[in-house]
């Protein structure tokens, strides 16, 4: 039998996050010498395992609960010291917190027995410095050797990192045999109903690192929420406290946050994740949009290297120190890779919104000749057949060979399975290419920028494109393909791809209410959220990274959608989902987890290796908190549109705090739906939709 090397599994792990660093460790709070557990500081595992122990014994697990936005907190007994009766009279509070550049622990031993308690507290270390891609392949690092100076001190170097962990009062036993796996011991003596407290800390220097944790604050407010369904306040405190602990800056840049994609595989820049986070969060501020639009400016395109995915005005995928080398995926992606087609329209689509919640016309204007080069990507590179649709394919070989949102190899399927070849034509990339030339037109408009004209006339082209060549004929009626292949055939699966292009302009009134009618079909819509494709596809499998799963920040984005346009029941059907889902998962909501039906286990099964948190996983309870209000602001056009999603079904809603052109805003809606909204900034003044309807499209 052939011996596979596996992603390590991860949905029974215990994070924490305080980027650029995280850790991994079990529910009884043990980081043990295997798998992805461990503490990450910057791509690197700096800490392979820590593993306490009472008298050379386990502790037994108790319970574990949270310890403040970045830390972990963990309860165990020592039922072997104290008194001989039946209650445990000694116990083990374990307290780890991430920092910005390591972690520390606290171990609080507390006696309740009538007689002193005598033991010997250790934790085992090691250090292996393996590179996160080693880790998420299933490969191992040898441990590397510790060394010891000061009492209470231990460091490793190696890879120009140096990682040093500090004990105080604690023995270090690190020769021999123990030279790769030293050991910090305490001896305790406690005193009838006695208790001591134990520290030790990691601290990691890393001036290579391409990323650094910022200082201050936040750069968003964290509002004041009641509402009826408490599941609601539940989720964004919790994802709150993710995001706070996701927050990055370049190196040599601190100054501009941007939010790391995900813990612990992507927690570096991410074009298209940093991007869609940033966007969620606008009802939160600006500024964090402002961050994450200039570092990925420095870092546009500005020549041909088919070697990196690099253009001209287009947007960076991902930034790492190295090359991030999977062989078995046949990945080797450069340390600054441009392999993706949607960033650059992301980008372009978030500095408009930011200008219409009120980033200052000051921010926007140093960006506008990045604009203008992200729209000259658009028409010159986006689409090399000239068709007029945005496509892509990797040219490499070793590239990303997927690289819309749904990047997996596995991820563009017909409705038979059979995997649609390259160049690979998206739905929703094209409903992105639309927004953005629509929104960028504005933009050129309002900044006094010439252009604007012809990028409404390429939107105008595309949406005519798209109609001929995207609409098939359904089970359920008319619907847009997935994809289009290299052929330019329909990819007929249906997929919650398709609701990505609800508000993008792409589709007539008529056309979004069928979209609308065909997301809310129990085969998409029948699990805890959207499905990334439906049952009825060949293709489909309830654990499939793209193919069945439930998508977070997907199902957010489309119940958004569907909320906007005024689809008011299948957005409460699939915010219920996004709701239950949190409960089961204690708020932090993962990446993605599987799509298999209510009926079938009554509660969402993990996907066992999705990040978790996540920053658009997290940032989706912000959107969700946005639709359920109800608040669209323009504030370039002096109006809020209020049309609150929060109601008879959802329940009454307060939020104090909300940000609208740097102003904190009020919105309170109650159980009839009726909504109020205090402390607009003059001159907004709230308005009412209105709606167009078109003939829904035969497929052709």
């Amino acid at each position: 039998m052939i011996e596979r090397q596996l992603q390590p599994l991860l949905h029974e792990l215990v994070g924490v996050v305080f980027a650029p660093t995280s850790a991994l460790g079990d529910a009884t709070g043990q980081i043990r010498p295997t798998g992805v557990q461990g503490v990450f500081h910057a791509d690197a595992r700096v800490l392979s395992r820590a593993e306490l122990r009472v008298d050379d014994q386990e502790l037994e697990n108790l319970t574990r609960g949270d310890g403040g936005p970045h830390g972990a907190h963990f309860v165990g007994l020592a039922r072997w010291l104290g008194d001989p009766v039946p209650d445990p009279t000694v116990r083990v509070d374990r307290l780890r917190r991430a920092t910005r550049n390591g972690l520390t622990e606290e171990l609080r031993i507390v006696s309740t027995a009538t007689v002193g308690v005598r033991a010997t507290v250790t934790i085992d270390l090691g250090c292996d410095l393996a590179p996160i891609e080693v880790v998420k392949s299933g490969g191992a690092a040898a441990a590397l050797e510790a060394k010891t100076g000061q009492p209470g001190v231990l460091t490793w170097s190696a890879e120009g990192i140096t990682v040093t962990v500090t004990a105080s009062g604690a023995d270090v036993l690190a020769t021999d045999d123990r030279i790769t796996a030293p050991r910090l011991a305490w001896p305790v003596e406690l005193p009838p109903g006695g208790e001591t407290v134990l520290r030790w800390q990691l601290t990691v220097e890393d001036p290579r690192a391409v990323v650094v944790g910022p200082t201050g604050d936040p750069e968003w407010s964290r509002p004041e929420v009641a509402a009826d369904d408490r599941r609601l306040v539940r989720l964004l405190d919790r994802s709150l406290d993710d995001l706070r602990g996701l927050r990055l800056a370049e190196t040599g840049a601190p100054e501009d946050v941007f939010l790391g994609a995900g813990v612990p595989w992507f927690l570096t820049l991410f074009g298209r994740d940093s991007l869609w986070a940033a966007r969620m969060m606008l009802p939160l501020g600006t500024d964090l949009a402002a961050g994450t639009l200039r570092v990925l400016a420095r870092r546009q395109g500005t020549r041909i290297d088919p070697s990196t995915g690099e253009a001209p005005g287009k947007i960076l995928h991902e930034l790492r120190r190295h090359e991030l080398a999977l062989p078995d995926h046949g990945l080797r992606l450069p340390p600054a890779y441009y392999g993706t087609v949607d960033a650059t329209m992301l980008w372009v689509n978030l500095l408009h919104d930011a200008w219409r919640w009120g980033l200052p016309a000051d921010q926007i204007e140093p960006l506008l000749p990045y604009l203008e080069a992200a729209l000259r990507w658009l028409g010159e590179h986006a689409d090399p057949d000239g068709d007029g649709l945005v496509e892509y394919i990797d040219t490499t070989g070793h590239g990303l060979s997927n690289q819309g949102w749904k990047d997996s190899g596995d991820a563009v399927r017909f409705h038979n399975g059979t995997l649609a070849a390259a160049p690979i034509v998206l739905a929703e990339v094209q409903g992105y290419a639309h927004e953005a030339a629509v929104n960028g037109a504005a933009l050129l408009d309002a900044f006094g920028r010439p252009g604007a004209d012809r990028w409404r006339e390429h939107a105008a082209a595309l949406t005519r494109r798209f109609r001929d060549s995207f609409w098939v004929d359904g089970r359920y009626g008319p619907q847009p393909a997935l994809a289009l292949d290299r052929d330019k055939r329909p990819v007929d699966s249906l997929t919650s791809n398709i609701g990505h292009l609800l508000g993008t302009g792409l589709l007539s009134g008529e056309e979004e209410d069928q979209v609308a009618e065909l997301l809310t079909t129990d085969t998409l819509a029948g699990g805890f959220g959207l499905r990334t494709m439906s049952t009825e596809d060949a293709g489909f499998s309830p654990l499939s990274y793209h193919c069945g799963s439930i998508w977070t920040h997907d199902t957010a984005i489309v119940l958004a959608g569907l909320a906007r346009a005024g689809h008011r029941e299948a957005a409460l059907g699939l915010a219920e989902g996004l709701l239950s889902a949190a409960e089961a998962f204690d708020y932090r909501m993962p990446e993605l987890y599987g799509g298999d039906d209510r009926s079938l286990v009554n509660r969402p099964v993990p996907y066992p290796a999705a990040c978790r948190p996540q920053a658009w996983a997290a940032a989706g309870a912000v959107l969700l908190l946005q639709a359920a209000t109800g608040l669209y602001p323009d504030v370039p056009g002096g109006t809020v549109r209020l049309t609150p999603l929060a109601g008879a079904e959802l329940g009454a809603l307060t939020v104090n705090g909300l940000r609208v052109a740097n102003t904190p805003v009020n919105v309170a809606v109650d159980r009839t739906g009726q909504a109020t909204v205090t402390g607009l900034p003059t001159p907004l003044t709230p308005t009412l939709p209105t709606q167009r309807r078109h003939p829904i499209p035969q497929p052709h």
